[in-house]
């Protein structure tokens, strides 16, 4: 009756015990899904940041998959796991990279601010976002690689530059209706308002190393011409 009465009495220990351990099981199995989605984010731009090396270093043609996987440290396999292949590799790229700095420029270039001060802010987030980071090469690839491989052109015009040339027509043809410019020149060609920067990229992948480029400067300076003639 004795050793009955024992077991009996450590059921309730090992219950509660169990029952303890429960809520903390659950919490790791809780933890795991949002743990395995942060890997493979951090695992998917490992792989972005390695095809911009490769891309860079070999061009879009000669870049191969295997050794971006190399650089990213995986197996070639799981760039498949993220990546249909090559070309969408590359246009994932140029999406995660440019995406979030149109999407600013379309702010920006959507307030009711004077011409003048919006373009300050606008040079300031190119050389910022643009300029001074990686950002620089792929535009840079674009420039090299788009004529051989027009889809990949094609893709970044409907991405990038065609949401840019029209917020940029959407603030000039509003200053132009506030007297701020003197005739609609500009709305019929942006591209002369962010020719500096493509100027400016083309430049310090060739030239920078023997006379580097003032590029706010130079930018600003295209702007002081450009704004010079103002509305009667």
């Amino acid at each position: 009756m004795k050793a009955s009465s024992k077991r009996i009495g450590k059921k309730p220990a090992a219950r509660g015990g169990r029952a303890a351990t429960v809520p903390k099981a659950a919490s790791k199995r809780t933890a795991q899904p949002g743990a395995r989605s942060a890997k493979a984010a951090a695992r998917r731009d490992a792989i972005l940041e390695a095809a911009l090396d490769e891309f860079s270093a070999r061009g879009f043609a000669a870049a191969r998959l295997d050794d971006v996987a190399k650089r990213a440290a995986i197996a070639k396999g799981t760039i498949y796991l993220y990546f249909k292949d090559k070309e969408s590799l590359f246009q994932e790229l140029i999406r995660s990279k440019m995406t979030p700095v149109v999407g600013t420029l379309e702010a920006a270039f959507a307030t009711d601010l004077p011409l003048r001060v919006i373009v300050e802010q606008v040079i300031e987030l190119f050389v910022r976002e643009v300029y001074g980071t990686r950002r620089r090469q792929l535009i840079r690839l674009i420039i090299s690689e788009g004529p051989r491989f027009p889809t990949l052109a094609e893709f970044y015009y409907r991405e990038v530059l065609s949401r840019g040339l029209k917020a940029v027509r959407g603030l000039l043809q509003r200053a132009y209706e506030r007297g701020e410019i003197a005739d609609d020149t500009l709305i019929r060609y942006p591209q002369l308002l962010v020719a500096p920067g493509f100027i400016a990229i083309v430049w310090s992948g060739l030239f920078d190393r023997f006379e580097p480029l003032d590029v706010r400067g130079m930018m600003r300076a295209q702007i002081d011409h450009l704004l010079a003639r103002r509305a009667p």
